[in-house]
């Protein structure tokens, strides 16, 4: 199934999902260009050894120092590669968090949680802090739902020390969606979820050690030292928003990374064999996406004609 064919899929399965009711609103979150990164500063972002950064790096364009890594592994392209790019993401990234911050509450939400606890899908808020503590574990159970999403708005900061949040019932740490009003830190924990720390003066992320699966999006700066960051463009999980996946080197998105993460390469010729990257019927007369350039009315695969259509 080739990409257009699997977008068009996602968004027949949304809109069935949207005309029986079964998708809240809550469930309709979009980070625009903002998803492209795993690590996204408004003013800084500083990578410290033995962190590992699998995933895009940007820093909003125009800080005087804007990215510092020392003995980091990033996997992913990093400033000034990204700045344009960047400058798109942050404003998407702030709009999302202002839409995530008006949301209905579902559940509320404890300032201080120790686990073990298992929380459904939904809209979770406090307007205190909330502080993830002790060795416990929170357990998100999407309930056999791989499209559902947990939303958690929180008053002021977001602090964990020692603590595991984990995806349980075929959830997707990519569709968690971590909000405060104030900065974050966490230490030896075990993060799963997108943090946004989207105020405007004190909306940074700062992580000493353990691991965060999915992005870490920040209105000031991004201070990581010992972490290990897996982004979402390196988990094959699927994802509730219709919205084409935006494409480094898209000039219409504002990408010039100059590489295309999601395209494999084609072999296009005559009699080349399998073609993974354009699979279904190949046919000279059907134009891309629905059809091959290289073969004349042939399954995939076989020998066309030689010195075919030009």
């Amino acid at each position: 199934m080739n990409d257009l064919q699997k977008y068009l899929s996602r968004c027949l399965l949304a809109t069935v999902a949207l005309l029986v009711g079964a998708s809240p609103a809550w469930a309709q979150v979009s980070l625009g260009a903002a998803a492209d990164f795993a690590v996204l500063g408004g003013t800084n972002v500083t990578c410290t050894a033995p962190g590992t950064i699998v995933g895009d790096v940007g820093v909003y364009p125009g800080s005087a120092v804007p990215y510092t890594n020392t003995g980091c592994v990033i996997a992913g392209a990093t400033p000034p590669a990204t700045n344009v790019a960047a400058d798109a993401a942050n404003e998407d990234f702030l709009s999302a968090y202002d839409t995530l911050k008006g949301m209905a509450c579902t559940g509320g939400l404890l300032s201080t949680i120790t686990g073990p606890v298992t929380l459904a899908p939904g809209v979770y808020c406090t307007g205190a802090a909330t502080a993830l503590t002790g060795t416990g574990v929170l357990t998100l159970d999407a309930g056999g739902d791989a499209n559902a999403v947990w939303v958690f708005n929180i008053g002021a900061a977001l602090t964990g020390t020692n603590f595991s949040v984990v995806m349980a019932g075929g959830g997707q740490a990519c569709n968690v969606y971590w909000v405060p009003s104030a900065g974050v830190t966490m230490t030896t924990s075990a993060l799963s979820g997108n943090i946004l720390a989207g105020d405007a003066s004190g909306g940074s992320i700062t992580t000493t050690g353990g691991t965060l699966t999915g992005r870490a999006l920040a209105n000031v700066a991004v201070t990581m030292t010992g972490t290990s960051v897996i982004g979402c463009d390196a988990l094959s999980e699927p994802s509730p928003s219709c919205k084409p996946k935006k494409h480094h080197g898209d000039h219409k998105d504002h990408k010039h990374h100059g590489h295309d993460k999601d395209h494999k390469k084609c072999n296009q010729g005559v009699g080349n064999g399998s073609e993974g990257c354009d699979p279904g019927k190949s046919d000279h007369g059907i134009q891309w996406p629905f059809g091959s350039n290289d073969e004349d009315h042939n399954k995939p695969g076989d020998p066309g004609h030689k010195g075919g259509k030009k």
